[in-house]
């Protein structure tokens, strides 16, 4: 009898610490499943801290580079402003030395009598070179202010003088003393007239 009950003692220590190890197992296995948890957090913070690090690195790379862009972009443009600048300021300047060789061959024109026969060949020749003078500027860019009749126009025209008038509306140009030129668009001379007045006393355009 007392046997039997050491062996059923026995049996119930055995499941006791049968029990008891299977709680401590557990507990270390969720202890080891915690640790695992936190490194596996602790991995993917730090790929998602490299990530973002990656993609501002990537994004401040491509603020550069559209920056430097558009720093090349603006000095090609200046670069080319300057180019086309002394281009035009060096034809304005050798344009304007030729409006005198201009003027010349027209007055030539206007002073040589063209019914005199003996100097009538003479007169064709400088006609067919005037015209062909100005033919070959205005292919870079010499055009003509001519403003006969028209109104009086200060960006263009110079008033050398002012005169009444009933025959023409005030301000309008009644004779045109010297011609005027533009060359690509830009005033290179402008044409010196005389502008008309009304008798009265009319309101005038001050040249």
């Amino acid at each position: 009898m007392s046997d039997n009950r050491d062996v059923q003692a026995e049996q119930e220590n055995t499941v006791d610490e049968t029990v008891q190890s299977a709680e401590e197992v557990q507990v270390e296995a969720s202890e080891a499943e915690g640790v695992e948890l936190d490194e596996n957090a602790q991995r993917i913070y730090e790929l998602e801290t490299a990530l973002s690090e990656a993609q501002a690195t990537i994004k401040e790379q491509q603020d550069s580079v559209l920056r430097a862009r558009a720093d090349a972009d603006n000095a090609r443009r200046r670069a080319e402003g300057e180019v086309e600048k002394a281009r035009k300021f060096a034809l304005e300047r050798f344009a304007g030395e030729l409006l005198p060789v201009i003027d010349n061959l027209e007055r030539a024109i206007e002073l040589t009598d063209g019914d005199n026969e003996a100097i009538k060949p003479l007169l064709e020749g400088v006609e067919m070179t005037h015209k062909t003078f100005l033919s070959t500027i205005e292919k870079f860019g010499l055009s003509l202010i001519d403003p006969q009749g028209e109104t009086f126009n200060p960006d263009l025209h110079q008033a050398m003088s002012m005169q009444e008038s009933a025959d023409h509306e005030p301000n309008t140009v009644m004779a045109v003393m010297q011609k005027g030129y533009q060359i690509n668009g830009r005033l290179l001379r402008p044409a010196m007239v005389m502008v008309s007045r009304a008798p009265s006393g009319g309101v005038d355009t001050q040249a």
